[in-house]
């Protein structure tokens, strides 16, 4: 089966990313070594670009730092190699554990997503109640301007 690949350049032009930026998240370990054409031109799979989707999700619409999102994608290798591990097994004994780390393994990601998610709650919290504030402020200005002046003396 013929796999279609993409150069760096279609990538960059399909993620809105640099070329440049590609090949720092390939240095970072973000992103497997692609494969190379001769003349050592980088060639990217459909599941290069996904990955490179996910990572962008990551970092963008949920604000993780890249250190943040090599460690989610990290985990999900991990789960990848613990599946196919999984389903070389025959003995029951050593398919259990590796259900088990699959779970240790998910549950760490689970508690690291449990601490961006109170750090959000924390923010927003913060910033309800400075609108709170202003918006007492903005109703004792109201009620300032609808209050009867007092008379100018002459």
């Amino acid at each position: 089966m013929d796999r279609h690949y993409m150069r760096i350049g279609e990538v960059a032009e399909r993620t809105g990313l640099t070329q440049r930026t590609l090949r720092f998240y390939e240095e970072k370990g973000l992103l497997d070594p692609p494969t190379r054409m001769e003349g050592g031109f980088r060639l990217y799979s459909e599941e290069d670009f996904q990955r490179i989707e996910h990572i962008l999700q990551l970092k963008l619409l949920l604000g993780f730092s890249l250190a943040e999102v090599k460690q989610m994608v990290d985990a999900e290798t991990v789960l990848e190699e613990l599946k196919a591990q999984y389903q070389q097994e025959s003995d029951r004994g050593a398919k259990l554990e590796r259900v088990r780390d699959a779970i240790r393994v998910i549950k760490g990601q689970s508690a690291f997503i449990d601490q961006k998610l109170e750090q959000l709650h924390q923010m927003r919290d913060r910033w309800q109640r400075r609108l709170e504030h202003y918006r007492e402020h903005y109703h004792e200005l109201m009620r300032d301007m609808d209050a009867p002046q007092p008379a100018a003396r002459r």
